[in-house]
């Protein structure tokens, strides 16, 4: 018997679109990261000439931390993502349960939630100030 939530479900060929997709970013994530490791983002100056060039590495040292944050988030996200896709929960909106559309999901293959309640999730925040 199917149940509900089985009728809702990405379809299989949709998964595999999913999966391929996600494995794909990932791969050329960890790729970019071996590449071009934190300890060689900027080259160390042995000595700044000026407090305008130290600025401008620290600055661009910042960006580049900031960068490989974020590629680690995103990494973390696609990791779990594909775990989703192999215990059959990928697709479904972690807070009301409902199917992500494959709209947003192509979109943001990463998501857990549905449009409306990350719209109502935005709005709260924009409320309290996020």
């Amino acid at each position: 018997m199917i149940s509900a939530r089985d009728d809702k479900m990405p379809t299989l060929k949709n998964r595999k679109i999913f999966e391929r997709l996600l494995n794909e970013q990932l791969e050329n994530l960890l790729k970019k990261n071996i590449d071009q490791p934190v300890t060689t983002l900027v080259e160390v100056p042995g000595q700044a000439p000026d407090f305008t060039d130290q600025a401008t590495f620290e600055s661009d040292m910042d960006l580049n931390i900031h960068m490989k944050e974020r590629d680690s988030k995103l990494i973390f996200k696609i990791k779990d993502a594909l775990e989703r896709i192999k215990d059959g929960t990928y697709g479904f909106c972690e807070i009301c349960g409902e199917k992500i559309s494959d709209e947003r999901l192509k979109a943001r293959p990463v998501t857990t939630v549905c449009i409306a309640c990350k719209i109502k999730q935005e709005t709260q925040e924009k409320l309290r100030g996020d």
